[in-house]
Order: structure tokens, then C-alpha cells, then sequence
């Protein structure tokens, strides 16, 4: 039966894969020279970074639609620092890489990242070497080679901008879990920009100071500024964000990710379509394709073992009612032995019964935050 709920849910994966895409598409457009013409990675990134620190300011501040968390300076320089210098990077090298290679090449690229978030979690110590992610991670590299070898424009620059910012972005996960988690910080896509976009705008600003001011300025005569442009683009990086937000909370991470996977087969279509130099090869198609059988499998086995280490939510009642139950015979078959305390017995329940049922609702809790 369809019901307002479903169709909403819906509404807000179509608006997900529409900015995902159209972000990506409007970013290749802006910064492609056969295009809008404005070759300058780093200060779009900047642009973004001001906007959305500014925009996550009002709303947290001003508006008070969202609280900012309890941030002190020595989380903010051991955390919220070193995060911004991995997101940073991973933007500006991400971004770089439109000006080499197509769309399509890098939603293929993009499949290695599994593979870098995995080896980095290895080295951080936040998860362990298994033989069958390990395979997994093979048969990802070995599809995205395949992709490699068939793309007719294949550049090295441009593939060593993407891989970088592949790894800088799996850094930033893994210092993400490691830095902030273990604090006990949660931020959202509103609070992570409102921490994180002023300090990663600062960290773009060196770079951008040496590499990008000095061509700029050079080129400022052939250098096209159109405020709406830059505005929109902004606007739509800044939506993403917060669409992404909106539809993990309705309807989980597991379907943003299977959501992820239909947006990089349009997006890859659609590239095609508005930029015609983007030419897709028989051996890309197939090397992506065992690429993606190895991330729905990477997936699957995380989304696996995430299941086999907790109970369900809706199996706890079940089992405190039996755990109750038990206790009740129990009391019965002490009393009837003439050895039942009262204190005793209250002594009992508190030392056996108190602990299960917190660890229990520990357990439906993380159950219901990760649905």
C-alpha cells in the first residue's frame, strides 16, 4: 500500500541522487575550460567552505534550528583540526581532477574507496585484517584497473588527483571514528560544517596563496565571475549536505549507500550525455560492473557483521520477558525451599538484572541509530 510516509521517503532518495549528481555534473561544468571556463579548483572549494560555514553559522547561532555540541580547544585542535586538513584535501584534490579526466573515469575511481577506508582502518587500529575483506578489496582494484586500462582518455595527473583525494576523504573517516567518536561527539552535516568549513577554508588558503592567486592574476582579464553561478553551485553543495542528512534519518545509512549505487550508473550515464567528449569503452562498463560487485559485497558483509553483533530491537521485550520469567521461578522455588531473604532477593535482581537490562537498551540503542 502506498502511504504518505513511503512517497515521502522516495521524495527525499530522488532529491538525494538529483544533488548528488547535479553537484558533481555543475563542479566538472564550472571548472571545465571547454565550459564555464573557471579553472580553479582551490577557489571553488573555498567558496563553498565560506558559504557553508556562513549559512551553517546562521542556523546554529542565529536561527538556533540546530545546538552546537560541546566543543572545547583541546577537542577542536586534537579533532576538529586534523579532520579539516583530510576534508580539505580531499576536496581540493577532488575538485582538481575535473580539470583531467571525465566524470564517468572518476565515479569509477571513486570505487576504491572501500578499499583506501579499509587498509586505513587497518593502519589506525580500528579494525582488524580478514581474509574475506581482503579479497573483496582485490576484486574492487582489479575492476577498477579494468576501468583504467579502457578509458580512452586516460590521465596520469588526473588519476593521481582522484586517488589522492580517495585517500585523504578515507583518512577523514577513519580520524573521524578514531578523534570524535571516542570523545563521545556526534556531529551532523549542519554541525560538521559550522566546526569544520572555517578551518578547512583556512587550510585551502595556503595553497591557494601560492598555486592560484598568482595565475588568477595574471589571468584576470580572461577570468569570467558570475555571482549567480558561484551562489547556485554553492547553494547545491550545501543542499546535498543536508538532503543526506534528511534521508539517512528517514531511512537508514544501508539505503543511502544501495541509493549511492543506482546515483553513480546515472551519473555516469548522464555524463555522457552533457559532456560528449566522455566517451565510455566496453572495458569500462565491465570493470566498473566487478568494481561494484565488490562494494554491494563490501556492504553486505559489514551491514552483516554490524547485525551479528547486536540483537534486534524488536527481539529485547522478548528476551527481558524470559529473563523475568526466569527470575520469578526462581524466586518461587526459593520460597518454597523455606532459604528465600527478601533482602536477598533484591540484592539478586539488582546485581543480575540491572546490568542485562542497561546492556540490553545499550544495544537497542545502537540498534535504532543505525536504522
Amino acid at each position: 500500500m502506498i502511504t504518505k510516509a513511503l512517497v515521502l521517503t522516495y521524495f527525499y532518495l530522488l532529491i538525494y541522487i538529483s544533488l548528488s549528481s547535479g553537484v558533481i555534473l555543475y563542479n566538472k561544468w564550472v571548472l571545465s575550460t571547454k565550459h564555464f571556463n573557471f579553472p580553479y579548483p582551490i577557489t571553488l572549494t573555498m567558496i563553498h567552505m565560506v558559504f557553508s560555514g556562513a549559512v551553517a553559522f546562521i542556523l546554529v547561532r542565529i536561527l538556533k534550528v540546530v545546538a552546537p555540541v560541546k566543543m572545547t580547544f583541546e577537542i577542536y585542535a586534537t579533532c576538529v583540526v586534523p579532520i579539516s586538513a583530510f576534508f580539505a584535501s580531499s576536496l581540493w584534490f577532488g575538485n582538481t581532477a575535473f580539470l583531467y579526466i571525465s566524470v564517468a573515469f572518476i565515479q569509477m575511481l571513486k570505487a576504491l574507496m572501500p578499499v583506501a577506508t579499509f587498509f586505513m582502518a587497518i593502519l589506525c587500529g580500528t579494525d582488524k585484517a580478514r581474509c574475506d575483506l581482503f579479497l573483496n578489496m582485490l576484486l574492487v582494484s582489479l575492476g577498477v584497473a579494468i576501468s583504467s586500462f579502457g578509458e580512452v582518455h586516460f590521465n596520469i595527473a588526473g588519476t593521481a588527483y582522484q586517488v589522492t583525494g580517495i585517500l585523504a576523504e578515507a583518512l577523514r573517516l577513519v580520524l573521524t571514528q578514531v578523534l570524535l567518536q571516542k570523545k563521545g561527539l556526534t556531529l551532523n552535516p549542519i554541525t560538521s560544517l559550522y566546526y569544520i568549513a572555517p578551518c578547512s577554508f583556512l587550510f585551502l588558503f595556503m595553497p591557494w596563496f601560492y598555486l592560484e592567486k598568482p595565475v588568477m592574476e595574471e589571468q584576470k582579464m580572461k577570468i569570467t565571475f558570475n555571482f549567480w553561478i558561484f551562489f547556485s553551485n554553492a547553494l547545491c553543495a550545501l543542499a546535498l549536505n543536508i538532503s543526506v542528512f534528511l534521508v539517512i534519518g528517514r531511512t537508514g545509512a544501508i539505503t543511502v549507500r544501495v541509493a549511492g549505487v543506482l546515483k553513480d550508473w546515472i551519473l555516469i550515464a548522464l555524463s555522457t550525455l552533457v559532456f560528449p567528449d566522455s566517451k565510455l569503452t566496453g572495458l569500462n562498463i565491465i570493470g566498473y560492473a566487478i568494481a561494484l560487485t565488490g562494494v554491494v559485497t563490501y556492504n553486505y558483509l559489514k551491514l552483516r557483521e554490524s547485525h551479528a553483533s547486536q540483537l534486534p530491537s524488536e527481539a529485547i521485550p522478548e528476551k527481558l520477558k524470559a529473563l523475568l520469567k526466569e527470575k520469578k521461578l526462581e524466586k518461587k522455588s526459593s520460597e518454597n525451599n523455606g532459604n528465600f531473604v527478601e533482602g536477598g532477593g533484591a540484592s539478586v535482581t539488582g546485581d543480575e538484572e540491572a546490568p542485562l537490562i542497561s546492556r540490553l537498551s545499550h544495544v537497542a540503542g545502537r540498534t535504532n541509530s543505525n536504522q
